[in-house]
């Protein structure tokens, strides 16, 4: 909402429904608990925004599955969050670059489905001899579309946290409902700590799963080493949208 004023009057500029949320975020559809620093718990962010819950997108479906047949329904999801005020969308899950360039096609504004696309920007910032490494939710189906579909190079070493004893079984196969954080933490933890062991060139690490940043400063306390996220990119995303204004 932009203003027009004279000596007299002020015009309020309308055209959207919502207000004061720039941001729109696409998410899947689940029952696990999202704790304060899940993409999908609205106290994580240091600003509103908007969500659109897309029907039948369950992780299974997206992270496993390929999200096959899902694209169209994420489109009129991100259109609605558009009409409603949103003037740039991201999404709840890292293996939606698959449709990044799609739904960039659709929307006509800013859009970042995927944590993978800071890969680029990470790797930029590090010295000769290092690299990005991932920890995802699923490494065994984390392809070679995914990574190009958010840039990022296809020999980038990755670990996911399918052997872990909570994360995987509570956010994608869906077991229950309920969720022992403590045990999540260390799923992650622990798969970071193999990439690190495993690639000892690794130099940063970027958190595919937007699920995973309650655990980042855990992991970096542990590896010693830089860790970016959803929240990370986000917040930097969000940043162009309503920069600060210094006086």
């Amino acid at each position: 909402m932009t203003y027009s004023s004279g000596s007299s009057s002020r015009i309020a500029r309308g055209g959207k429904a919502i207000y004061g949320a720039p941001l729109g975020i696409l998410m899947l559809e689940a029952r696990f608990p999202r704790i304060p620093g899940d993409m999908g718990n609205g106290t994580t962010w240091p600003f509103p925004v908007l969500y659109r819950v897309v029907s039948g997108a369950s992780p299974e479906k997206v992270v496993l599955k390929g999200a096959a047949g899902l694209l169209p329904d994420f489109i009129d999801a991100a259109r609605d969050l558009v009409r409603l005020g949103a003037e740039a969308i991201t999404t709840n899950c890292g293996f939606l670059s698959l449709f990044q360039k799609e739904i960039a096609a659709a929307v006509g504004v800013p859009v970042a489905t995927s944590s993978l696309m800071q890969v680029p920007w990470v790797q930029a910032t590090l010295p000769p001899g290092k690299r990005v490494g991932l920890v995802t939710v699923s490494g065994s189906t984390l392809t070679p579309a995914h990574l190009e579909g958010a840039g990022v190079p296809l020999d980038t070493p990755l670990v996911g946290t399918e052997n872990g004893k909570e994360f995987f079984r509570v956010l994608i196969k869906a077991e229950k409902d309920d969720m022992d954080v403590a045990q999540a933490e260390r799923d992650v933890v622990e798969a970071g700590k193999q990439l690190v062991a495993k690639n000892p060139d690794v130099g940063a690490i970027v958190l595919e799963c937007t699920n995973m940043p309650p655990y980042a400063a855990a992991l970096q306390a542990e590896v010693g080493l830089p860790v970016y996220d959803i929240y990370s990119m986000i917040t930097w995303f969000h940043a162009g949208l309503r920069p600060r204004a210094f006086s």
